[in-house]
């Protein structure tokens, strides 16, 4: 009898610390979120105020808009030209692209001080009125250092001549879209505006001009690059092996 006393008090105690510690709450199971049917729109200016679903693939989407053309627009390359159906003659132009690359090519300070005196000089539509006097008299070099800068500079098509003080940009590498000229009292005031596309189609055109001006890249200027740097590194490489061949002739002797 008293072991079955001391068995129920046993058991009151363990179940009165089993009930004063706090209950633990189980999670619940992680549910998938709803996403939101979309129905096709019939009007673009809709989709500004309706939620946005992700999408997974293409086949999924075109399922979706069955009547729409769905595809994945492909990389361009910098200032290189890219024809399509729709846009023919349609190009990429990034002037600053086209700084990062004369200033790893060119080694030399007069080519890239010419390029920058024909860019703050060039009209509307890329058209550079100087003369090589003036160019040698404003930069304060020698003509016969500027007819020979200018010749590097044109041997790339980043420019061409026109005629006799007259010099024209490709439009990749820098044009001047428009430009405001302002009035006086005598004249009034004037804005020009060139498009590209005029002057690409005039360019291309033209046979007389080296291919390199009427299909303009800088492509060949970045494999150039290459060149120079294998060049450079090639006679790094033998300065140095001459060097190490005088220095043991040295410790021989």
């Amino acid at each position: 009898m008293a072991d079955i006393l001391l068995a129920s008090k046993i058991s009151e105690v363990e179940s009165s610390l089993v009930s004063s510690e706090p209950q633990r709450r189980r999670p619940a199971p992680k549910r998938a979120p709803r996403r939101p049917e979309l129905p096709p729109l019939d009007d673009e200016i809709q989709a500004w105020s309706k939620p946005t679903r992700p999408v997974e693939d293409l086949d999924s989407l075109a399922g979706r808009y069955p009547d729409r053309h769905i595809s994945l627009s492909s990389k361009r390359k910098q200032m290189e030209f890219y024809d399509t159906p729709e846009r023919p003659k349609a190009f990429s132009m990034d002037s600053l692209e086209f700084f990062f690359l004369i200033a790893q090519y060119f080694r030399e300070a007069l080519p890239l001080r010419l390029i920058l005196l024909m860019i703050a000089c060039q009209k509307a539509g890329g058209q550079i009125r100087l003369t090589q006097e003036e160019m040698s008299t404003v930069l304060d070099v020698h003509r016969g250092k500027i007819n020979e800068a200018l010749g590097e500079i044109m041997s790339h098509g980043i420019v061409f001549k026109v005629r006799r003080g007259v010099y024209q940009f490709n439009p990749p590498y820098s044009y001047r879209v428009a430009e405001f000229i302002p009035g006086t009292e005598l004249v009034e005031a004037e804005y020009v505006q060139v498009d590209q596309d005029k002057t690409i189609a005039k360019i291309r055109k033209d046979e007389s001009l080296p291919q390199l001006v009427r299909f303009p890249s800088l492509e060949h200027m970045r494999e150039a690059i290459e060149e120079l740097r294998k060049q450079r590194a090639e006679e790094r490489a033998a300065r140095r092996l001459a060097r190490a061949q005088r220095q043991e002739e040295g410790t021989a002797q």
